[in-house]
């Protein structure tokens, strides 16, 4: 029997950070207006931060995640995540691997990992990831030279996988319901909810098209 660490539902709208939108809102206020607007997961991504500096942030969001019992990860550093006990962590393709990760932060906590070919998901099951997050869905700002997601592709590693499965890459209001089919259980976003000057307005938006396109329990 499998224990899910996370269900399908909590990664429907699967929001990834970044400050650079923010203006003169601290991320912490940025994400409870998201939670607010129907968000149900965090990825605490801040690439450009010192370590000193991502703890600090990563302490200040996850006060306002355990108010809302929402899971709060961090984007590939597994070191801060078992330091400041956050719900888990996500690694990308190039990043650590997910046996190397569970050993670290052992087995009650979430792991989610990039699957960006059938071959890397297979892989990623094996070694007890917790979720996928498969992609690029769409040309996106925040990673360069990624190729895009097949629809035959999509459904190839949500068939497979026993685990719940998340579109991930530039994926927005104007596009996401062109998903429906792809056999997903959520989406993850960053620019459509955090570059919005009305964020807890545009993540209720994609939360109401995101249960639209998911597949079917």
């Amino acid at each position: 029997m499998i224990i899910l660490l996370v269900n399908r539902n909590q990664l429907l709208l699967y929001a990834v950070t970044d400050s650079r939108w923010l203006g003169n809102k601290t991320l912490a206020q940025a994400v409870e207006e998201a939670i607010k607007g129907g968000v149900t997961f965090v990825q605490i991504r801040e690439k450009e931060a010192s370590y000193d500096e991502f703890k600090r942030i990563a302490l200040d969001v996850k006060k306002v995640t355990d108010k809302y019992n929402v899971p709060m990860i961090i984007n590939d550093n597994v070191e801060l995540a078992k330091d400041i006990d956050a719900d888990g962590v996500h690694v990308g393709g190039d990043d650590m691997s997910v046996a190397n990760a569970r050993k670290i932060l052992g087995n009650n906590k979430i792991i989610g990992a990039t699957a960006r070919t059938y071959e890397r998901a297979v892989t990623a099951v094996s070694q007890g990831a917790d979720y996928l997050g498969i992609g690029a869905m769409f040309d996106t700002s925040t990673k360069s030279g990624t190729t895009h997601m097949t629809k035959e592709l999509s459904n190839k590693i949500t068939s497979y996988a026993d685990i719940p499965v998340v579109g991930i890459g530039g994926i927005n209001s104007e596009n996401i319901m062109s998903l429906e089919g792809y056999g997903i259980d959520g989406v993850a976003v960053v620019s459509a909810i955090f570059k919005s000057e009305d964020i807890e307005k545009s993540a209720k938006i994609m939360k109401e098209k995101a249960s639209k396109i998911v597949r079917e329990s």
